[in-house]
């Protein structure tokens, strides 16, 4: 089991950048692909961006490629999301997880408590 600790959130303009972290604990990670989600008020959780074990292949949700770049320091243990050009329905609490297969699917059942992003208009 691998325990993870987002942060980053905060309140942010349109247009503006954040840059999240997620801090895991336990030798899972280096081995692992990993990946963000996040939730929406009254919505499912969905795939943001993730990354492989190695930081050499990335995957991105088409609303968010060319604004947000995922990446890893595997020696930290710590994954980052780097946010430019924030639109208000980013809006969302931000999650990471370890990931497997094809579609990327939670590793984990347990998740973080997630970090708060909010972007005003």
């Amino acid at each position: 089991q691998v325990q993870l600790v987002e942060s980053g959130g905060g309140l942010v303009q349109a247009g503006g950048s954040l840059r999240l972290s997620c801090a895991a604990s336990g030798r899972t990670f280096r081995n692992s692909a990993m990946a963000w989600f996040r939730q929406a008020p009254g919505k499912e959780r969905d795939l943001v961006a993730a990354i492989s074990w190695s930081g050499a292949n990335t995957y991105y949700t088409d609303s968010v490629k060319g604004r947000f770049t995922i990446s890893r320091d595997n020696a930290k243990n710590t994954m980052y999301l780097q946010m430019n050009s924030l639109k208000p329905e980013d809006t969302a609490v931000y999650y990471c997880n370890a990931v497997y297969g094809s579609s990327y699917y939670p590793l984990f059942d347990s998740w973080g408590q997630g970090t708060q992003v909010t972007v005003s208009s």
